[in-house]
């Protein structure tokens, strides 16, 4: 329209870099259609699969005539393009004469502008720099555990770059708070005080985090699927706050398993806050056994199932045992038509994956009933999905290749077999087909 436009990227079906464009008035929409085409034709050169920051920094100036055509931008893209160096891609942001924040990853910024927080908004990701994607911004990630944003970075970052995201959040959040005031009959929720948290985890096994602005509700409660899935978070306490967003997937597919009755009976394996054991209750499971050495993170699950309304129905158990000297009492309360194995892949004097996970897989197969499902999870960029179909080929062959799930968009990679690896098995036992 007039007012500008919003172009949104989808390369290899997930979703990439936002490009906001402040179009000129005598622009025609066909006009605007051959702009479009333009850009698109930018993002399709580009290996990375996003529109690089460079052609943001350009595309302002160029529309701020009111006399140019397509033509003319085509031409005056093309030239900037070429002209600048893939080193300068992600310049200053004080060099920029449009309305920008001095300092900041301009990637970020972008998904911050983007991004529409609602009170009764799934907890989501809404940047990961991790994944590769966005060069200069891998140590970065952004989540929102409503009504909360949590900043991650994984180095040390100037005052001035926080102080240019905090700017950006609030101006988002001021101008979501303006459509849903009191006085508006249609607002579905009224929006609370603006609240951020950051978390810097420059060393290695250490991390310091700080409420830097609001305050966090007490008990902290965020959702997921929709709404139908409840959990209980603590952002301010360790580097893990309660629900790992990444593995929303996994739990989703278990979830649909249960409710579609191929799944009632669920060992939940390194269960941390019992996360998959919600999904699975609230989609109709019978029985789900949650495992983990923590007594605390199991608490924690419990509060959660109270959240949800699953503890009257009485099919929970937590058992804060150590996995590798509970097999008996596991197995005497099989079998299950699906095991969750969610493991850290490194607990020093717990887990190990690369040495310690093997003695789990080749336990399955006493675990699972026939056509049981066993969903193996791997968080360790050093170890490829290979690494579990091996040791599936070695200690378990009985359990046959079903797929491996997409992780959410918004934890899309660069580099698949670094990222979270969530894979399907199912137990087919010697004779069967």
């Amino acid at each position: 329209d007039n007012n500008g436009t919003m172009i949104s990227v989808l390369c290899n079906n997930k979703p990439h870099h936002l490009l906001s464009i402040e179009a000129s008035k005598s622009f025609t929409i066909s006009e605007n259609v051959v702009l479009i085409l333009v850009i698109l034709s930018l993002v399709s050169s580009n290996s990375h699969g996003f529109v690089r920051p460079v052609d943001n920094y350009f595309l302002p100036r160029i529309l701020s005539s009111t006399t140019c055509s397509p033509c003319s931008v085509l031409s005056s893209i093309q030239q900037s393009s070429t002209t600048a160096k893939d080193d300068d891609a992600f310049k200053s942001l004080e060099e920029v004469p449009t309305k920008r924040y001095h300092e900041g990853h301009p990637a970020l910024l972008s998904a911050i502008s983007v991004f529409a927080p609602r009170v009764n908004t799934d907890a989501c990701r809404i940047f990961h720099g991790r994944g590769g994607l966005f060069p200069g911004a891998e140590h970065l990630t952004l989540d929102f555990y409503p009504p909360v944003f949590l900043l991650t970075s994984f180095q040390n970052i100037s005052d001035a770059e926080l102080e240019s995201y905090e700017t950006a959040l609030k101006t988002l959040w001021n101008s979501e708070s303006d459509k849903n005031t009191p006085d508006d009959q249609n607002a579905v929720d009224v929006m609370p005080q603006f609240t951020w948290v950051y978390q810097c985890r420059a060393e290695r096994g250490n991390s310091i985090t700080q409420l830097m602005e609001g305050s966090i509700p007490d008990p902290h409660i965020v959702t997921e699927y929709n709404g139908k899935n409840k959990f209980l978070v603590h952002l301010l306490k360790g580097q893990n706050h309660g629900l790992f967003l990444d593995m929303a997937v996994g739990r989703k597919w278990l979830q649909n398993k249960c409710e579609e009755g191929e799944v009632v009976s669920v060992l939940n394996l390194f269960a941390y806050t019992c996360a998959f054991s919600i999904a699975a209750l609230n989609g109709g499971a019978d029985n789900v056994v949650n495992v983990d050495m923590s007594r605390g993170a199991l608490k924690s699950g419990q509060r959660s199932h109270e959240i949800n309304g699953l503890v009257e129905a009485g099919g929970a158990k937590f058992l804060a045992h150590d996995i590798f000297k509970t097999w008996g009492k596991i197995k005497k309360l099989g079998p299950y038509d699906c095991v969750v194995v969610d493991p850290p892949s490194y607990q020093k004097g717990s887990f190990v994956a690369a040495k310690d996970y093997a003695k789990v897989i080749r336990r399955l197969p006493s675990l699972l009933r026939e056509d049981g499902f066993a969903l193996l999870c791997l968080n360790a960029p050093e170890l490829g999905p290979e690494f579990l179909y091996q040791l599936v080929i070695d200690f378990a062959p009985e359990l046959c290749y079903i797929e491996r799930l997409e992780n959410p968009p918004s934890f899309a990679s660069a580099h698949a077999d670094k990222a979270l690896k969530v894979v399907v098995f199912q137990f087919k036992p010697m004779g069967t087909e």
